[in-house]
């Protein structure tokens, strides 16, 4: 039976290099005033011993975790696991924070957190005991809690605050949502639409009203009537169907709707079915989020295409720069969304008169 290869660790490359742990712990944390024949001696005992510095390894400095919290909201999470209706937003969250990471030694981890626990922080303290992060990283609606960052702030933990410019601590992130609902619904107006609704995100989130605001502002630039255009929404399926339902309602319909996210697009587009009525002939329909599910859609939606692994990626630069002692300023960073058209969006069957 062949042996199983024994793991090489740190004190296998100390006594290799014939220097201390605490040395080679400095030169896998990159720490200043190691002496370059020193990083050499122990670089060398790394890749002829094969070995990978493990997050125990990284931490025997005491000053770093080499590790990143990102919290997202547990209730809607789960609900769109259990669902089956796809995270696209922890997906690409991951994916900008992860590949943003690695070079730089550091993990990403991800804690579920409901923000209306009254044991809020009872479950954050734990999981900074736990984990001891460097850094953390808020996603709505945790970055808007004051709880949160406010005993972050407490801990001396670095973060980054995504979709949120209330006041506080911590870096502030946006994806230009008050712009891409402009853009959005410029988009309908080049296309000869008059009557366009806009079904809102849930109150909760900053950036729901930051869209309605966008939205508001492409219409008056056209001087275009708003009344009776506004539904309100919370970003769930159930949510959208109403708010279509009473959009399509009103005594003069909308001929083009804009959903806060792809759940509430795509409880218009079954609305705008039961009624009978062709997309994007009887009524174009736009998104926000840009999911899978609404490219493969037929017809695959236009839709704001939110910069989400950007976003992240950029707040986990903001937290390892800030831990590196490196000047990162104070401006809110934003990055910009962008539109993508496809076959939901067209020009009405009787446009009115520009």
């Amino acid at each position: 039976m062949a042996r199983q290869r024994q793991a090489v660790t740190i004190k296998h490359v100390a006594a290799d290099a014939g220097v201390s742990l605490q040395t080679v712990s400095r030169v896998i944390n990159k720490e200043p005033n190691v002496r370059a024949e020193m990083i050499e001696r122990v670089q060398a005992s790394i890749d002829r011993l094969g070995y990978v510095p493990s997050i125990a390894a990284q931490r025997m400095s005491g000053s770093r975790s080499y590790l990143i919290l990102a919290l997202n909201d547990r209730e809607r999470t789960i609900a769109d696991w259990r669902a089956r209706q796809g995270t696209d937003w922890v997906d690409q969250m991951l994916l900008g924070s992860m590949l943003a990471c690695a070079p730089h030694g550091y993990r990403v981890i991800v804690e579920l957190v409901d923000t209306h626990s009254d044991h809020i922080e009872r479950e954050l303290l734990a999981a900074i005991a736990a984990l001891r992060p460097d850094g953390v990283i808020l996603t709505p609606p945790h970055s808007q809690n004051p709880v949160i960052s406010g005993l972050l702030a407490q801990q001396g933990i670095s973060f980054a605050r995504i979709g949120s410019l209330a006041e506080g601590p911590g870096f502030t992130l946006t994806m230009g949502d008050e712009g891409a609902a402009r853009l959005a619904t410029e988009h309908l107006i080049e296309l000869r639409h008059r009557r366009i609704g806009l079904i809102a995100g849930s109150p909760e989130y900053e950036l729901s009203s930051w869209r309605i605001a966008g939205w508001r502002a492409a219409m008056a630039q056209a001087s275009l009537n708003c009344e009776q255009l506004l539904a309100d929404g919370d970003f769930s399926y159930g949510s959208g169907l109403v708010a279509a339902r009473q959009l399509l309602a009103c005594s003069r319909p909308p001929t083009a709707i804009i959903a806060s996210n792809d759940q509430m697009a795509m409880a218009t587009l079954s609305v705008a079915r039961e009624k009978g009525l062709s997309v994007p002939d009887d009524l174009s329909v736009i998104s926000f989020d840009d999911t899978p599910i609404v490219r493969f859609n037929h017809p695959p939606l236009t839709a704001v295409v939110q910069p989400i692994a950007e976003v992240s990626a950029r707040a986990a630069e903001l937290i390892i720069a800030e831990r590196t002692g490196k000047d990162v300023g104070d401006s809110p960073a934003a990055i910009p969304a962008t539109l993508a058209i496809r076959k939901s969006t067209a020009v009405p069957r009787n446009p009115m008169p520009v």
